[in-house]
């Protein structure tokens, strides 16, 4: 009984590690917002309407990613492993730009995922535009994401 529980609890530790792995690397790129970033606070959190947090400590700003964190990656549980890497994705460019929303399609990445298409590194590091012009620090932190996050 005892090995059974010690084998299924490793690949809870793996994931586990692998959320430790995007939450250090979310806190490194984002670093702490403060009231001249509103709507955005702690480590990117956007503001919802009712919402508001006079104090933004470390510990609140820290829960507020793991939550938003959760949720994204709960948007993409279909997609089984990738759902995480996604998920950080959807945390700095919101899943709308994932998914499609109104007359926007669907990213190449999502669709190369849905057809089976694993290959999608270039996809995903294309995401590291910003007013239409390609940040190269925006790319860094994609490639980043990208070797932390990715499950061949």
């Amino acid at each position: 009984m005892s090995v059974a529980l010690l084998l299924s609890a490793g690949p809870v530790r793996a994931q586990d590690a692998r959320f430790e792995s995007a939450v250090a690397c979310i806190k490194r790129y984002e670093g702490m917002h403060d009231h001249r970033h509103l709507p955005y606070v702690g480590y990117g959190h956007k503001l919802l309407p009712g919402e508001s947090f006079p104090v933004m400590d470390e510990k609140l700003a820290d829960s507020l990613l793991r939550a938003d964190l959760r949720k994204k990656c709960a948007v993409f549980r279909r997609f089984g492993a990738d759902s995480l890497l996604l998920g950080v994705l959807a945390y700095n460019v919101g899943e709308y730009r994932l998914l499609g929303y109104g007359t926007r399609p669907k990213s190449r990445l999502v669709c190369k995922l849905e057809a089976g298409d694993r290959d999608i590194h270039s996809e995903y590091v294309a995401f590291c535009h910003y007013r239409g012009k390609a940040v190269p620090s925006i790319r860094r932190r994609r490639e980043e994401e990208f070797k932390l996050l990715f499950i061949k």
